[in-house]
């Protein structure tokens, strides 16, 4: 526990974390990838070089800095980072490495403001941020590797099946290389991917949301190929499309996260996903389907246009069930779109039109997609007054903010 004092103190930093929060995540960065290189065999290079890494932490200091008198205000998103740790590998032994980095940003962004005092005041505060979250992740250390089907770190799983999906999305289907049981998972969880790519000093691990329902034997991705290879999401992703084939071994963790469909509730249920974010929808889909049969489930995808949507065959098929009503809509639709009347709607979901078409004040909500898509599905469902406990969403990356 900490005293009143050093509480006191570290509260006096917040406006100065405000302020100088990613000027100090990133000199933190700077300074432990300069020291100790073999980090980045387990950090995104893509979230580093965005900055979205950076600002993410930023933001989970600010907080910590913020309730530092009563942590357990900000237990949700200890263990959403939590999970992330987990599937990563991230173990006890890092985190004196990233409290030494970290003090030595502080004193260094901040010179002279940052006083023995306050330095002192934040090596015991980290100390105690370090252990909730070592105790935290412990216990889902144990639990992936104790589940039935569990294991800890990760394991070969050879890539059964490769199914273009779209023209920039394709899934895999990864099946245990000893032939094993796997472990189960919630829908809407995912698991990591860790790569060595040729010409590649460093591995690069990727978390990807399964896209079908549990309880198979086998578990799926579904992902999107981004533009280019020059930045490292589109160097994993082009690899992933272009370099990995049927019969190959990826090394894949046990399923994490906290974004997940809670299916001991039976209020209806409406999944939103904008391009690739339908991935952890289509879990929640066929879940529904498999578990709930009486549960009213929508589902509703937005895209540019048929080419790129993916899954369509398999949401059509569950839209003949009676609990299961689906849109599609295409902001660009091409010729081809329009004389097979592949979409429902042409533009984007407004508020509106879920006003019209969904009863806002019965239904749970869940969406993933990108950034301007939440933000615009959040606002609305706000705007509608959808109370915040039946808002659910995922960002694919470090946790970001969908207020504008």
């Amino acid at each position: 526990m900490l005293n009143q004092k050093t509480i006191e103190i570290i509260k006096s930093t917040v406006p100065v974390l405000e302020q100088h929060g990613e000027t100090i995540t990133t000199r933190f960065y700077q300074l432990m990838f300069a020291n100790h290189p073999e980090l980045l065999n387990i950090f995104n290079h893509a979230n580093q070089k965005q900055g979205r890494q950076q600002k993410a932490l930023a933001g989970t200091v600010y907080a910590a800095a913020m309730y530092i008198d009563n942590l357990e205000a900000i237990l949700p998103v200890v263990k959403q980072i939590a999970h992330k740790h987990r599937s990563l590998g991230i173990k006890p032994d890092h985190y004196p490495i990233v409290g030494k980095y970290l003090l030595l940003a502080i004193k260094d962004v901040l010179g002279d403001a940052a006083t023995d005092e306050i330095i002192d005041a934040w090596a015991e505060a980290y100390n105690v941020i370090a252990d909730a979250f070592i105790s935290i992740e412990a216990e889902m250390y144990d639990e992936a590797a104790s589940q039935q089907g569990g294991w800890d770190g990760f394991r070969n799983f050879i890539v059964a099946r490769k199914v273009v999906e779209s023209d920039v999305i394709t899934s895999f289907y990864l099946k245990p290389e000893d032939n094993g049981g796997i472990a189960g998972y919630l829908p809407g969880q995912y698991i990591s991917i860790k790569l060595e790519i040729d010409g590649e000093k460093f591995t690069h691990i990727r978390q990807y949301s399964l896209s079908d329902s549990p309880g198979k034997d086998y578990y799926r991705i579904s992902v999107k190929r981004e533009a280019g290879t020059a930045n490292p999401d589109g160097m994993v992703s082009n690899y992933l499309h272009s370099g990995v084939n049927e019969g190959d071994i990826l090394n894949v963790s046990a399923p994490a996260g906290d974004f997940f469909l809670e299916t001991e509730k039976n209020t209806p249920v409406v999944l939103l996903s904008g391009g690739v974010g339908l991935t952890p929808m289509m879990s929640m889909l066929k879940t529904v389907v498999e578990l709930q049969p009486e549960r009213k489930v929508t589902f509703i995808h937005a895209a540019a246009n048929g080419k790129v949507h993916a899954l369509r065959e398999e949401v059509e098929e569950l839209s003949k069930l009676e609990h299961v009503t689906s849109y599609v809509f295409y902001d660009s639709p091409t010729e081809e779109d329009r004389r097979n009347n592949r979409f429902d709607v042409e533009g984007y979901v407004t508020r509106d039109w879920l006003k019209d078409k969904i009863a806002v004040e019965e239904a749970d909500f869940y969406f993933c997609g990108p950034v301007p898509f939440m933000k615009a599905i959040n606002r609305s469902l706000k705007d509608l007054g959808v109370k915040e406990e039946r808002i659910h969403f995922e960002f694919f990356g470090p946790k970001g903010s969908l207020e504008d």
